[in-house]
Parts: structure tokens; C-alpha cells; sequence
């Protein structure tokens, strides 16, 4: 068998036709968040230096981890002719050679062709070429399909919304699970984010402690929207009541010093959204819930109720929105991060017996909901954040495993669940809570994932099996 030719690069592209300007997609691409919003989250990728706006000569430097290696990557733009194109060439990195042209051709009327051509050739000379070369066409090939995907869906949203103001957003708990992925959508699409912080503020930050009872209302004149999403997490520790207290305080507390603040401004905000979660029903088996069932029975049902009464205490002067959050799907983290290695070394399956309702929603709707309640003013009080689809536990692990072509067959009885997490186990992976999303659907908001396999494919960038190539 001949030898290939290191010299021969790999290349791939992928077109899209997107129905906004050139001169609007160069600009989505300028924004601070970009990067972020186009990196798979199954990727390990954080920006180290980054260099600045876009402009011939600058550079990002990025740290990416696989497995135990981490790896600097620095890029320097070249090429840059707005709204045309740009260019990304690897100064320092993995690969011998490594160049991504970004194109933004004119179609016709309004639309603009988005194009990613990469051209790369792989390390360790011809050995690299003859055992990689497959291996990373496949990745680049998933890679593309994926920043396509999320933009595709991130310019309907701009266009949907582009006649809207762009706000001034405070967030707290934006390096969360929620809160990182949130806060390069919203800049993306064009609004300015503060983030709250517990210590020193830097740039747009606003310093608050809400341990302490403390934020300035001044920090938070002139911001158009609230988000809060920050709280201690449910699964860190075992429910003792000194957890519970603590769980209690991060979420009430926290809505409460906001609410405050909020209500001293000078000039209103136009929303206050809080996260809450499903939790507020409790097990409540196959009955189908709407915003309009009553509480459930138990800590989590009283610790949402709380919650969402403390944000509340505002609604006469400002719209507050409390989304009940499902079960939140990323492989970045949470619930699905946790699962996914299990899953892959073929020991996942159902839980408790797998008949309990799971509600879930995919990071790529909370996001686009968050800012689809800014710019939607029949939404107010609590609103279920949750996917059309809810599906049975089993059929949970037996759908993540036929996406990630494994087992789901090993099941995890009640009982040791129990003996691990306690009452939190009863209240969490046990519980039966059939959530449908009557609000937000009869509010017209369209959802990017419906079913919970098209979520799972999109996040973890496994094609149908009808699309894989033969």
C-alpha cells in the first residue's frame, strides 16, 4: 500500500444558507461569545488569552484537555475582509498545519451562504496521515455539522427578535451549568451581560454577597433584565438539615436581597427571572402536570414554593417569570455528564425500576427561552421549562445507549439508591413528575428539541444512523 503524502492536507467544509445579511453573520462572529456558542460541549476547550475583536495579525491562545493531556492551542485571524471572510492559522498547536477559512458569500434578497472550509494536516508525519486521517475526518465532519446546527437555530432566533431592543442582562450564577452556556447566547445575540460575582467586580461585573444580605442598587440601574440562576447544588451532599439549610438560604435568600434591589431602582427593570424547578410537584406518578397543578409533598416541593415567593414579592411592580426547570441536558455537566461515562462502558440502564417520568429539557432550549421571556410579555408567574416529550426512566438509559450504540441494560434497584443519597433519592431520581410545557407552547415558543434522541444526538454530535456515511 503507497505511503500518503504528509504535505496532502485533509479538507472539509460544510455549507449553510442562513437567512440574514453577510453583514450580519461577520458581525454575529465578532461578538464576544462566539467562540463559545460554536464550541461543541462534548469538547474540553477554554480560552486561555483571547485576543481581542477579530482584525488581521490578532491571536486567541486556548487550552484543550483530552483525557489527561492538555494541549495550547494558539490561532492567529488572517484574511480578515469584512463582511466577506476570515481566516484562523494555527501559530502554535497539535497540528502540522492547521488553516479554517470562514466565508459569508451573498445569496440573494436578504440571505448569506455561511461557509467553513478546514484544511489541516495531521502530526507525526505519514504515520499520523495513514492512522488519523479517517479518525479525524470524522470529528472535523461532526464538528461542522454541530456549528451549523447552533447557528442555524441562533440566527432564527436574532432575526426573530431583531427588531426588539437589545438589553442590559445581570445574571448571577453566570459560570454555572446554565449560566456558561446562557451567557454567550445572550451576547451572541447582541444583549449586554453582567455578571454577578462574590468579590471584587472586574469590567461588567456587579459585586453582590448574598450570604450577607448585600448588593448595591445602584450596580443594578440601567439593567434591563434580572436572571437569577445561582443556588447550592441539589447532588453535592446528603439532605441533613444543615444541608437543607444551607440549600434553603442559597435560593431564598439570593431571590430576596434581588428582589430588593430591584424594587429601589429608580427606573424599573422590565423582568425578573428566576430559575425554580419541577421538583415543585413532587412524585406525583402519571398524572400529567401543568403550571396550574397544585404542590407536591416534601422538602424540594417546599424548598421551589419558597423559592418562587421570594421572587414573586416583586410581581406588582416588575413581570417576573419563576421557569420550572426539568432535568437540563448537557454533557458538560449536571446529570447528563454524570451519566455518559457510566453509559459508555455499557453499565448504564434503568433506575428504581424505570417507570418514573422524567421531565427534561436540552441546554440549547433553556438558553433560547431565557431570551425568549424577555421579549414576551404574556409570560409571567411560574412557567414549566420543559420539553413536549417527557419519557419514562427506562426509556431514558435505553435511548442515551442506542445513541451511543451500547447496553442500557443494568439496572440500579431502589434500595441502593437510597442507602447512597437518602431522602434526596426519593425526591430526585425516584420521583415520577410527567411535566408538559402548557405555557410556554401556548405562548407560541417553538422548541429546538422535542424529542429527547434528536437532544441527545445534537449534544453529543452522533448523526442518525440513516445520515452516517457508507
Amino acid at each position: 500500500m503507497a505511503r500518503p503524502d504528509v504535505t496532502i492536507p485533509l479538507v472539509v467544509e460544510r455549507a449553510t444558507l442562513v437567512q440574514l445579511t453577510p453583514e450580519a453573520v461577520f458581525a454575529w462572529h465578532l461578538r464576544l461569545g462566539a467562540f463559545e456558542r460554536l464550541t461543541p460541549p462534548w469538547e474540553r476547550v477554554r480560552v486561555e488569552k483571547p485576543g481581542g475583536p477579530i482584525a488581521n495579525g490578532s491571536e486567541v491562545t486556548l487550552s484543550i484537555r483530552k483525557g489527561p493531556l492538555a494541549l495550547h492551542w494558539v490561532a492567529r485571524h488572517t484574511n480578515v475582509v469584512p463582511p466577506d471572510t476570515f481566516t484562523d492559522e494555527q501559530v502554535k498547536g497539535p497540528f502540522h498545519q492547521w488553516t479554517h477559512q470562514h466565508r459569508f458569500d451573498r445569496a440573494d434578497g436578504q440571505r448569506c451562504r455561511l461557509t467553513d472550509r478546514i484544511s489541516c494536516v495531521p502530526p507525526l508525519g505519514s504515520v499520523g496521515s495513514m492512522l488519523g486521517t479517517p479518525f479525524l475526518r470524522r470529528q472535523l465532519e461532526r464538528l461542522l455539522e454541530y456549528r451549523h446546527a447552533v447557528t442555524l437555530a441562533d440566527f432564527r432566533d436574532l432575526a426573530q427578535f431583531q427588531d426588539q431592543p437589545r438589553l442590559t442582562i445581570a445574571i448571577t450564577g453566570a459560570s454555572g451549568l446554565v449560566g456558561s452556556a446562557l451567557v454567550p447566547y445572550l451576547r451572541t445575540q447582541g444583549h449586554r451581560v453582567r455578571p454577578l460575582v462574590r468579590g471584587k467586580a472586574e469590567g461588567d461585573e456587579i459585586s453582590w454577597n448574598p450570604a450577607a444580605g448585600t448588593l448595591d442598587p445602584d450596580d443594578l440601574e440601567g439593567t434591563d433584565v434580572v436572571v437569577h440562576l445561582a443556588g447550592e447544588n441539589l447532588a453535592a451532599g446528603a439532605w441533613t438539615a444543615s444541608r437543607k439549610a444551607e440549600l434553603r438560604a442559597s435560593r431564598v435568600r439570593g431571590a430576596t436581597v434581588l428582589a430588593t434591589a430591584i424594587r429601589q431602582l429608580s427606573r424599573p427593570s422590565r423582568l425578573f427571572l428566576s430559575a425554580s424547578a419541577i421538583g415543585y410537584y413532587g412524585d406525583r406518578g402519571n398524572e400529567i402536570l401543568t403550571e396550574a397543578s397544585g404542590i407536591g409533598v416534601g422538602f424540594l416541593p417546599e424548598l421551589c414554593h419558597e423559592w418562587e415567593q421570594a421572587c414573586l414579592a416583586i410581581q406588582d411592580q416588575v413581570r417576573v417569570v419563576c421557569y420550572r426547570f426539568g432535568l437540563v441536558l448537557t454533557p458538560a455537566g449536571g446529570a447528563l455528564g454524570k451519566l455518559l461515562p457510566v453509559f459508555r462502558a455499557g453499565l448504564g440502564g434503568p433506575a428504581g425500576g424505570g417507570k418514573q417520568w422524567m421531565s427534561w429539557v436540552s441546554i440549547e432550549d433553556v438558553v433560547a427561552a431565557i431570551q425568549y421571556a424577555c421579549y414576551t410579555e404574556e409570560l409571567h408567574g411560574a412557567v414549566n421549562l420543559v420539553a413536549p416529550d417527557a419519557v419514562t426512566n427506562a426509556t431514558f438509559g435505553q435511548t442515551i445507549g442506542r445513541v451511543l450504540h451500547r447496553p442500557a441494560m443494568v439496572p440500579v434497584p431502589a434500595f441502593a439508591l437510597r442507602l447512597g443519597f437518602g431522602e434526596m433519592a426519593d425526591a430526585t431520581l425516584l420521583a415520577s413528575t410527567r411535566v408538559v410545557p402548557e405555557r410556554l407552547a401556548a405562548s407560541g415558543y417553538g422548541f429546538r428539541h422535542r424529542s429527547l434522541e434528536a437532544a441527545l444526538r445534537h449534544l453529543l454530535g452522533v448523526r442518525p444512523l440513516s445520515s452516517q456515511p457508507s
